[in-house]
């Protein structure tokens, strides 16, 4: 193997690993926004549970 050979090799691995990262970038992106979503609901329940608590105590 010569050494433009392996350059070759090299360069074309860089360009696969950036390929990947940028596809991983991109999943990491949705499953933040879905995270926060999921975060939203667990919040907007709270109230919900909590009526539900202060009702109960009535009975």
């Amino acid at each position: 193997m010569t050494e433009q050979d392996a350059l070759s090799k090299i360069e074309t691995h860089e360009r696969e690993c950036a390929l990947r990262f940028k596809a991983i970038e991109e999943r990491l992106d949705r499953g933040s926004s879905r995270m926060a979503r999921l975060e939203g609901l667990i919040w907007a329940m709270y109230p919900f549970i909590l009526a539900a608590i202060y009702l109960s105590k009535d009975f």
